[in-house]
């Protein structure tokens, strides 16, 4: 099996050790399927509730989709200006740390007073918490220009707009891409926490549900159900950076 091959298959054979010594652990050591439930008895919980699992996560991939989209279009922009100035850099990023390190959760109910509940607050929050590594990431690529290699463009007649626009965006690129895969993880968070506590639907909602009712397979198949949809737009993600920024990427990682 060659190297390509390997890497591809990586994925699959950790997995299936995974739920394999999952399942096994389980039987083993005779744990409680209320502490901790079989990956069988999840998969059962799937088969069994799987159009509420399906309506679910359509809403909460639809709420994360949206909160991220405002986040890549207002992180871009921020981030953008953030970087251009050293100014606006010193002035902005520390009340940009101090909105960051307040709990998203603590937000909620301030925003479901706004908005009352429903999709709006889940839409917000995934906003909130996933706009943030957009806005660093692109301002640091910004930031990060050599004043040696703007002395030399200054000398060569380009203005501070001309570096920014050929040299200090083109530069930021790879950083911005990078982010999108962060910041659609921490999107599906903020989701999840609003459905939590404002929401009637949602996988943080069904989770909820299942959890009064002690139905802890479907507590754990909401898990993997938000876990199977992260993944996918990582990948997404991940494949949108490689397009985009592949000339950035090292050879190792970006072949695989």
């Amino acid at each position: 099996m060659n190297r390509s091959w390997t890497v591809r298959l990586a994925p699959w054979i950790f997995t299936l050790v995974l739920f394999a010594g999952w399942e096994a652990a389980v039987h083993v050591f005779r744990i409680s399927q209320f502490f901790l439930p079989p990956p069988s008895d999840i998969a059962r919980a799937f088969i069994e509730f799987w159009p509420a699992i399906q309506r679910n996560s359509l809403f909460t991939l639809a709420t994360t989709l949206a909160g991220f989209a405002l986040a890549v279009g207002f992180g871009l922009l921020l981030g953008l200006l953030v970087g251009s100035s050293r100014a606006i850099y010193a002035g902005l990023y520390p009340l940009l740390i101090g909105f960051n390190a307040i709990p998203k959760v603590a937000v909620v109910p301030i925003l479901v007073l706004w908005f009352g509940i429903g999709a709006v607050p889940a839409v917000l929050t995934a906003f909130l918490i996933s706009f943030f590594p957009i806005v660093v990431n692109v301002a640091t690529g910004l930031a990060t220009i050599e004043p040696e290699l703007e002395d030399v463009l200054k000398a060569l007649g380009a203005s501070k707009q001309d570096i920014m626009r050929k040299v200090g965006i083109p530069r930021a690129l790879p950083y911005f891409f990078g982010s999108l895969k962060v910041a659609i993880t921490l999107a599906f968070v903020g989701s999840v926490i609003s459905e939590t506590i404002a929401s009637n639907q949602g996988i943080g909602n069904l989770m909820l549900q299942a959890q009064a009712q002690f139905q802890v397979p479907l507590i754990f198949a909401g898990l993997v159900a938000l876990a199977v949809l992260g993944i996918i737009m990582y990948w997404l993600m991940a494949l949108l950076e490689a397009r985009m920024t592949g000339w950035a990427q090292r050879s190792g990682f970006a072949q695989g």
